[in-house]
This record gives structure tokens, C-alpha cells and sequence, in this order.
């Protein structure tokens, strides 16, 4: 099963037997401070116009705990997550497919807390709204209850300290844009750099112009670039666990299994005891 789906793909499952439940997870990530400045509405872009069927998911309500000191989006509480994902029609003997605003960031989350906390079968569609060539509806939609109970994996998650030693003994790649990584600017966390050891590979370079990801074999070029070979294991961080399951997600589509580290840089640098360090180098 691959992790994402086109558009195309997509009305073909829906025209079939056993369509998808659809999740809608438009969300932006705003680092706006001026005065006046309206923050992005997801669930008003979701009523203006939807793919048929699909059910509005909060990223930072029902993807997410309250912000805090495990960061800007810590996971979400786990059975407060499953009566989301079941509000929404998930089940586990059904497929998913999740779709955003055309970023792939939010998507890229719920696909991620889906596949680790057990479901089967999920994917997002490539290239998000904007692929679509189909309508569009403005019905709200109330789907039948779903089964879904999550059940987390041992793997595929890391905490602080599971992400510094990786950095040692792996690769964690750092997912932000590379000004982030390097500590020249920081709009919103306390301080600029990176976990060192870290490598920059900013999640925007694995999509091409239209948003779309780039063919899996260049994917894989370009994480073997970073260091990724497949002899040890890989990890990635972000700002706040979001970008960084996008990132996930692009390992996926080259074929390499990947960690989170969920609580990422907004975590990490609340703690002024943890070391950062700044400069294009990993250390």
C-alpha cells in the first residue's frame, strides 16, 4: 500500500464499492504578530467548499493537546483522538484518505497519528484541495460512528532524549527551513539552531512546484544525499511535530521507515538546559 493517493485515484475509489472516509485537515501555520491580522479559519474554509463526503478534522484540537512544555502540538490525548477519528466515521476495516489546503503539512499529521496508532490504511492526497478537479460541496456532513481505537505502536515516536541520541547513532533530519536550522532567524520559538547532529532537510524541497511529491526515486536521491542509507535508523524533527510527519511521509513514499519527534524544536528549545547549536554544520 503506498501513503499517498492521486486525485485521480481518488474519484476511482470513491466511484467504488468501498469508498474512503475522506478527512478534511486544512490548517495553517501562522507566524503573523501584527495587530488586525484574521488567523486562518480551516473549519470556514471547510464549509465554503469540501470534497463530498469529507468531515472537518482540528488539527489543534483533535490532532493535538494544548500547548505546553512538550511543545506547540504534543500528541493528542489518545482516547479523546479516537472519539475524534470515530466522530469522523474512522474505522479500521476502512480506508482513509486525508487531504488539506495543498501544503501537505496538517495532512501529513493525521496520516501520521492514524498509521502509528494502528490503522491500517491511510493515505493523503498528493497535491491536496487544489488536484482535485472534481465539485466541490458545502453539505455538512454527519457520518455513521466508526470503530476505531487506537493502539500505539512501539516504534516511530521519540521524545527528547531519544531524538539527541539519534542524532549520534542515526540520522534525524531537521525539517524546517534552512534559516531556521541554522539559527539566523526564529520566528516563533525561544531561541534559533538546531539539536546538534542534526541535518537540515527542509520538507519543502521534497514536493515540486505544483505541491505534489516528487517521484519516489528522487526521494530516495535525495535522502541518501543526507546521509539516509538504510544501515541505521532515521528520525525527524520540526517546529512542532508537523512539517516533520510531512517529512515522515516523503520517507515513506522513498520506501524508509521514520521516527517523529513529536514535541520537535519548540520542545526542545523551552528547556535552556538542552544544547543548540547554530551554523549550517549538523554539530
Amino acid at each position: 500500500m503506498t501513503a499517498i493517493i492521486t486525485a485521480t485515484e481518488l474519484a476511482e475509489d470513491l466511484a467504488g464499492q468501498a469508498p474512503p472516509v475522506l478527512l478534511d485537515v486544512r490548517w495553517q501555520l501562522s507566524t503573523a504578530k501584527a495587530a488586525g491580522v484574521p488567523a486562518f479559519d480551516g473549519r470556514a474554509e471547510y464549509a465554503a467548499g469540501h470534497l463530498p463526503g469529507a468531515v472537518f478534522v482540528d488539527l489543534d484540537r483533535e490532532l493535538a493537546s494544548a500547548a505546553g512544555e512538550h511543545g506547540r502540538h504534543p500528541l493528542p490525548d489518545l482516547a479523546e483522538f479516537g472519539a475524534a477519528m470515530r466522530r469522523a466515521g474512522v474505522s479500521s476495516g476502512r480506508p482513509v484518505v486525508v487531504y488539506d489546503g495543498g501544503q501537505g503539512w496538517a495532512a501529513a499529521r493525521a496520516w501520521w497519528l492514524l498509521r502509528w496508532t494502528g490503522h491500517p490504511d491511510v493515505r493523503v492526497l498528493d497535491g491536496g484541495l487544489p488536484s482535485w478537479r472534481g465539485e466541490l460541496s458545502t453539505e455538512p456532513v454527519t457520518p455513521a460512528e466508526g470503530d476505531f481505537e487506537p493502539a500505539p505502536a512501539a516504534a516511530g515516536l521519540l521524545d527528547a532524549d531519544a531524538a539527541a541520541a539519534l542524532a549520534r547513532s542515526g540520522v534525524l533530519l531537521d525539517a524546517r527551513a534552512g534559516e531556521r536550522y541554522r539559527g539566523e532567524v526564529e520566528p516563533i520559538d525561544p531561541v534559533g539552531g538546531h539539536i546538534p547532529g542534526a541535518v537540515s532537510a527542509p520538507t519543502t524541497e521534497n514536493v515540486g512546484p505544483d505541491g505534489r511529491f516528487l517521484p519516489a526515486a528522487d526521494l530516495r536521491d535525495r535522502f541518501k544525499a543526507l546521509g539516509v542509507s538504510g544501515d541505521a535508523p532515521v528520525g525527524v524533527y520540526c517546529g512542532s511535530g508537523v512539517s516533520g510527519a510531512h517529512e515522515v511521509l516523503a520517507l515513506a513514499v522513498a520506501g524508509v521507515p521514520a521516527a517523529l519527534y513529536v514535541g520537535s524544536w519548540s520542545e526542545w528549545s523551552a528547556d535552556p538546559a538542552r544544547p543548540v547549536a547554530v551554523g549550517p554544520d549538523p554539530q
